[in-house]
């Protein structure tokens, strides 16, 4: 057996154990009307709603965590990136579960998409903007794709970015095919984790969310993807089809970049500099390996 499908045992296990223990925190708040999201990155160079957006990059970037993330942890990398190259840049935390803090992303999807749409509302009100890019890791680059689908985003948002985004579902190394097999472990999923049910290949959330194409009008997206992901399975499920759509796989930028489904959100600079690119393609600059140094 592969090394990595040994490693992903581990992960399958933790996947499941998480899930039984949310589960009481849930049961024990079911008649709450959910958690208040964690307190917003303070103002260290984003998050600040006084920035204005400048001539060079007309529009704020709203940064969407991944599963299990949040607005700080998430970003500590990735946001002081773009704050120091020109760009005002925001942040937001959503799919709480009641009683559960810091670990975000498991909510249903269709409503953490709702507070997507209220949390852009918010910066554009904030930078007079008219349109904002969006930046999300996992989950957050997938989620998007309902806002924009269902609720309206298409007119206020003018790129999507998804670093390892989950876009047709994932099978968490097999885990997911695995999961009939073990009697009540599906139904807790949904019930305990209902954000971690909801990115499962062939779930309802899923099927609907690519149900007639997977892009909209007038919104740019690039999909950016690495072969080592071990939680998007396979990992080229990540990518898009469709007018506007840009797919980059970071080993044909730089076949020595080792990073995996964490690390590409979390400090990959070869991946931020292929962000950079997609929020301004007018000046992109070619992506390689020496882009880490950039």
């Amino acid at each position: 057996m592969l090394p990595w499908k040994r490693a992903c045992r581990p992960a399958a296990a933790l996947l499941l154990a998480l899930s039984a223990a949310l589960a009481p925190a849930v049961a024990a708040n079911a008649d709450s009307t959910g958690a208040q999201a964690v307190e917003s990155a303070p103002h260290s160079g984003w998050n600040d709603y006084s920035c204005k957006p400048s001539a060079a990059h007309p529009r704020p970037v709203v940064l969407v965590h991944g599963t299990f993330g949040n607005s700080v942890d998430n970003w500590l990398a990735l946001a002081p990136y773009l704050v120091n190259r020109g760009f005002c840049v925001f942040s937001l935390d959503y799919g709480q579960l009641p009683g559960v803090p810091f670990f975000n992303g498991l909510g249903p999807i269709d409503k953490s998409a709702q507070q997507l749409d209220a949390y852009v509302d918010k910066v554009l009100d904030a930078t007079g903007a008219p349109k904002a890019d969006l930046v999300g890791h996992s989950q957050g680059g997938m989620m998007p794709r309902y806002y924009l689908k269902f609720l309206g985003g298409a007119d206020k948002v003018n790129a999507l970015i998804g670093l390892g985004p989950d876009n047709h579902g994932t099978t968490l190394s097999g885990l997911a095919k695995l999961l009939p097999y073990f009697p009540g472990a599906e139904d807790l999923l949904k019930a305990a984790t209902p954000g971690l049910a909801d990115q499962m290949v062939g779930s309802a959330f899923i099927t609907k969310l690519n149900a007639g194409g997977d892009t909209v009008p007038g919104v740019r997206y690039t999909i950016i993807a690495t072969k080592y992901d071990e939680v998007v399975t396979p990992y080229r499920t990540a990518f898009l089809e469709g007018p506007n759509v840009r797919n980059v796989l970071l080993q044909d930028l730089c076949v020595v970049d080792l990073s995996e489904h964490l690390a590409i959100g979390l400090f990959d600079r070869i991946a931020y500099h292929e962000v950079v690119n997609a929020l301004d393609p007018a000046h992109a600059k070619p992506t390689n390996c020496a882009s880490v140094f950039s």
